[in-house]
């Protein structure tokens, strides 16, 4: 058995190194926790949510010249106003369903086999996506029409499903409506800013009475390691598929479902 430190250090690498790929870091933490013993009791489950806030930071701590901007900015410049608004207009319909669905999301939706058949779903919607000639006419995150920023947050509402990535979802959903792939892995990144904050609170907020001292301490070693891997992983992700697309974690996506489901119909 492992101490439960190693865990929240094991899970933080988990969170911090899938949150921002188009691979569904919810499903890799829920597969982790299935098959490796990492924490399926119910502290486990807040604390997979919990230390999302670390990979978050880490968007704000890399961005935050150009975030830090756009606060100023946005009571005295259209762009930087725009922007704010299309940010908040993705982000509404998750709130929506969230709140609507939530509890039914995690009791029923939140199982291995889902996960699984997720990421091979969402690794062939993947491959078949990076491989249209989308001939991209949006190339800044911070200008798309906020029609595209409402069909991003419409989609992105597909990831409640485990399995299926908040991050694939919104960067499918950009590049179909026009965006390049950097824009749109980096519009991706400012979206998840406000949602994971969101789910933050709204689990902080429910668990905070069945949390100890000790879950305080092992949710701060999760968000420290969940943030330093975050900044390894954004900071080279942008430059890679630039260059080379989402064939790679796509074919991750379909290699780790595809395992799951052999080692689920195994027993294991």
């Amino acid at each position: 058995m492992i101490s439960d430190a190693l865990r929240a250090v094991i899970l933080g690498v988990v969170e911090g190194v899938t949150e921002f790929l188009p691979v569904s870091s919810t499903g890799h933490l829920l597969l982790a926790g299935r098959f490796f013993g990492l924490g399926e009791d119910n502290f486990w489950k807040t604390f997979d949510v919990l230390i999302q806030l670390g990979a978050i930071l880490a968007i704000v701590a890399l961005y935050f010249q150009k975030l830090w901007k756009i606060a100023l900015g946005m009571f005295s410049n259209e762009d930087d106003r725009r922007f704010v608004i299309g940010v908040l207009v993705a982000f509404l319909p998750a709130v929506v369903i969230g709140l609507i669905a939530g509890k039914y999301i995690k009791e029923v939706l939140f199982n291995p086999w889902i996960v699984c058949f997720s990421l091979i779903v969402g690794g062939a919607i993947l491959l078949w996506v990076d491989q249209i000639d989308h001939k991209p006419h949006e190339h800044d995150a911070t200008k798309f029409p906020l029609l595209t920023y409402l069909w991003i947050g419409i989609a992105q509402c597909l990831a409640m499903i485990p399995g299926v990535s908040r991050s694939g979802a919104s960067i499918v959903a950009a590049m179909l409506l026009g965006a390049d792939k950097r824009a749109a892995a980096e519009f991706s990144f400012f979206l998840a800013i406000p949602t994971m904050v969101g789910a933050f609170a709204y689990d902080f907020y429910k668990s905070r009475a069945e949390l100890t001292t000790d879950h305080l301490g092992l949710v701060a070693i999760g968000f420290v390691v969940s943030f330093i891997t975050a900044v390894i992983v954004v900071k080279t992700f942008l430059d890679y598929v630039t260059r080379h697309g989402f064939q790679l974690f796509a074919w991750w996506r379909v290699i780790v479902g595809t395992l799951g489901l052999v080692a689920l119909a195994l027993g294991f």
